[in-house]
């Protein structure tokens, strides 16, 4: 028997597939086989040259970075230890000698 995913709205692992529509008997979210899949895909955050990141990465800056509200720079090359993925826009949260806490894109960094 194939593994079905858990809904996407309330995280249920009762779901069962109806013809080609996955559908969850706790809350009542209805989706498409496409769509897991889909979901599945974004899950993976890749840096800037495509690798793909976890969760307790090291990473280095590729461009220089204003900070707003400040006028601190992350400069190109800074390395970022114990990066935690997160999930919207920004999806690195970290913490920076000298700056702090920070949210950075995956798009601006590269695996060390």
């Amino acid at each position: 028997m194939s593994e079905l995913p858990n809904c996407p709205e309330c995280a249920s692992e009762f779901t069962y597939e109806d013809r080609d529509l996955l559908i969850c008997p706790s809350c009542g979210h209805e989706w498409t086989k496409a769509a897991a899949a889909e979901a599945a895909d974004a899950a993976i955050i890749r840096d800037a040259n495509g690798n793909e990141l976890q969760d307790g990465d090291t990473v280095t800056v590729v461009k220089d970075l204003k900070v707003k509200g400040s006028s601190l720079v992350v400069k190109v090359g800074t390395k970022v230890k114990n990066i935690r993925l997160v999930d919207g826009d920004h999806d690195i949260d970290c913490k920076i000698d000298g700056i702090g806490a920070m949210q950075l894109k995956s798009e601006f960094v590269k695996k060390a």
